[in-house]
């Protein structure tokens, strides 16, 4: 069972919702990356989701954007990542990290060297954007044969067919995106999200989280009852671009430890 199974199978035999967080590596600084990963397990975090900075990060509303530009004028790309959750893992041993993006930095280093180079450093899986299911067949199996998981999108536009794809080849869990948009973009409608999810939980056994557009407790814990998981990205970018660099993790952990605090109740 890799990290992430055995995380969401905790989490549903404690009866809680899980809260998935996103930061982009290297932002605001490389030195950064680090001590915001530690931040976000301590403000409450189950799984973190790092981004792997791309130049057209597609889905990406203009805070994620923001983001990558920050960490690419410092240079910072895949293999800088996999250094990153390396020396997480150096004192983390238990909070799985999924690198998030798209196919470009992947298929520039081979997806044979990206499967290992995650496993040797700790990482538990990936979502990249930009590979339609259809297609990663041979990829998911090469990412489960590592121990990996490969996890998919999953928007208020998918056809049943494309579910049931997914529900083939994915693992870890399913991330609904709850808006038809970018990152941050929109407001939820909770009773819309939850009929959709319903729908997508007759082909897809694997625990749902959903994000693009939570971006307070309130929203977060309106979701706990149909979700398995939060997912919180742009907020939290939000945080760490009004934080002086070095007060960085610290208002992150805070913010975190209020949407960790909102799905217990």
């Amino acid at each position: 069972m890799s990290r992430i199974a055995q995380t969401f199978t905790a989490l549903k035999a404690h009866n809680k919702t899980g809260l998935v967080t996103f930061i982009t590596a290297g932002d605001p600084a490389p030195a950064s990356t680090v001590p915001l990963l530690h931040a976000l397990v301590a403000g409450g975090a189950d799984v973190l989701e790092l981004g792997v900075p791309f130049s057209d990060p597609m889905a990406e509303g203009p805070v994620i954007q923001r983001a990558c530009e920050r960490a690419l004028v410092h240079g910072v790309g895949i293999r800088h990542v996999f250094e990153y959750v390396r020396e997480f893992r150096k004192t983390n041993q238990h909070t799985p990290v999924v690198l998030m993006g798209y196919a470009n930095p992947i298929e520039r280093i081979g997806v044979d060297a990206f499967v290992e180079q995650s496993r040797e450093v700790g990482a538990d899986g990936a979502i990249v954007v930009d590979y339609p299911p259809e297609e990663c067949e041979a990829f998911a199996a090469k990412m489960r044969a590592a121990g990996l998981d490969l996890i998919f999108l999953l928007a208020p536009t998918s056809t049943e067919a494309r579910i049931a794809q997914v529900a083939k080849v994915g693992s870890g869990f399913s991330y609904y995106v709850s808006l038809k948009g970018v990152t941050g973009a929109g407001h939820i409608d909770t009773a819309e999200v939850a009929e959709r999810i319903a729908e997508i939980r007759r082909h897809v056994s694997l625990p749902i989280g959903v994000g693009f557009g939570i971006r307070d407790a309130a929203t977060a814990k309106a979701l706990a009852g149909v979700a398995d998981a939060v997912v919180i990205g742009s907020r939290i970018i939000q945080e760490i671009e009004a934080a002086e660099p070095a007060q960085a993790p610290a208002a992150v952990q805070a913010f975190v430890a209020g949407i960790r605090q909102a799905l217990d109740e």
